[in-house]
């Protein structure tokens, strides 16, 4: 019996998400757990898992459609049925896609081999219309990401539409470089324009999460000063006998989850009626992406060493920046961890990361004139850290021990073996 194909949430926050690529023509069999499309959620791009068997006989949102979670995006059924009443209800304006499957077809989903099914692309256009580029979210982003002009793209979507394939088979134009003027980087440049850029998915639930967590959250910041010259001559000795350099995230993690260990309001969740405390240290490290922030999360921290941490966060960052993180790897960090040192922002404060109660903001490492304890002047490596804590759960001076155990164990990273 012919059955339509719903949106379904791949991802906690997802209520929408765009048809990227259909990996099922019309007349192909669809198996169990089989990729049906890759679809572009509001965290990343992800392959859509049939639920369903059997021949695909309709595509109700072509590339480049949007769908809200329950919006019917195909029709899977036998060959041969009548699913007419079907496409006109899930799609009464849009034109679906819809071919009877070929008799080879028939014989081929029957012997359960599917035969493929020719499906003509729009033609290849400009994809500008009224000074406004027609692309998906995702082809802005990697188009951003390489630094290309999108303008100057041929769409191959529907209407033109510049789509991710479009974007990774375009070869710019050689040109010179102005003297004096900067070469893309991995955000890129681009000239100041009037541009309206439609708000991505992501980026409305970035605004969505956070916009709730600061104005019902009511946050409070703690900030220290750690010298950071033992840790980093610790690493060095580490890394003088390594083939691969162990980098400065997986002490700073390793160290977070030690003092959560002895703080675990700072490990909870505010539910409302109830705090929950989690017995797992799940910790997100933020990662920007040219459309927003992703938090890729190290499982269990507190019972992995510094080279397991490194191993799996080398990993789950390679993944975040190129859209490959699944939900559960993303979602639901017990406590977040946001870095801007590399940026050379000396100090800042971050929004905490629904569910958790707190978020550390690192800032650069500085050579900085310290007093030392015989009143003489010495130069220390510093870094400044600063805590957001949700004061529903987190007291002050809960918060204030957290963060001075932390700066402890920093400062003398051989304390975590105690």
């Amino acid at each position: 019996m012919a059955e339509k194909v719903y949106m379904i949430a791949l991802s906690p926050t997802m209520e929408e998400g765009s048809i990227l690529k259909w990996k099922k023509k019309v007349g192909d069999l669809v198996k169990m757990d089989e990729p049906l499309c890759e679809v572009e959620t509001d965290k990343a791009s992800m392959d859509y898992l049939s639920s369903q068997e059997g021949t695909l006989l309709a595509i109700v949102k072509e590339v480049g459609s949007g769908a809200k979670v329950g919006d019917t995006i195909g029709i899977i059924g036998e060959p041969g049925e009548d699913f007419a009443a079907l496409v006109a209800e899930a799609a009464p304006v849009a034109k679906a896609v819809v071919a009877p499957p070929s008799a080879a077809a028939v014989a081929a989903a029957k012997s359960a081999a599917a035969s493929p099914a020719s499906h003509a692309p729009a033609p290849a256009g400009s994809g500008a219309a009224a000074g406004h580029i027609k692309s998906s979210p995702l082809a802005r982003k990697i188009a951003t990401e390489k630094g290309y002009n999108i303008a100057q793209i041929a769409g191959s979507g529907p209407h033109g539409r510049v789509v991710k394939a479009d974007v990774e088979g375009y070869t710019p134009a050689a040109s010179p470089t102005p003297s004096g003027s900067f070469a893309p980087v991995s955000f890129g440049y681009s000239a100041l324009n009037d541009e309206k850029v439609p708000v991505s998915r992501k980026r409305q639930t970035i605004a969505k999460r956070l916009g709730e967590s600061l104005f019902t959250a009511p946050h409070f910041f703690l900030t220290l000063a750690i010298e950071m010259d033992n840790l980093l001559e610790a690493r060095e000795r580490i890394n003088t006998k390594r083939k691969e350099k162990v980098g400065l995230n997986p002490f700073i993690l390793k160290f977070v989850a030690e003092a959560l260990k002895r703080h675990q309001a700072l490990n909870s969740s505010w539910e409302g009626e109830f705090i929950q405390n989690h017995s797992s240290i799940d910790l997100g490290i933020a990662v920007a992406q040219p459309d927003g922030l992703i938090t890729p999360i190290v499982k269990n921290a507190g019972s992995k060493g510094i080279l397991q941490i490194e191993a799996e966060l080398k990993d789950l960052v390679e993944r975040a920046r190129t859209g490959g993180l699944k939900p559960e790897e993303f979602t639901g960090a017990t406590f977040t961890i946001s870095n801007l040192g590399s940026f050379g922002i000396e100090e800042f404060t971050a929004i905490i990361n629904p569910p958790g109660v707190a978020i550390l903001a690192l800032g650069a490492t500085i050579k900085t004139p310290v007093v030392a304890t015989d009143d003489s002047i010495v130069v220390r490596r510093i870094m400044k850290v600063t805590l957001s804590c949700d004061h529903r759960v987190v007291d002050g001076a809960v918060g204030a021990n957290f963060l001075t155990e932390f700066k402890r164990m920093m400062e003398d990273p051989y304390m975590v073996l105690l």
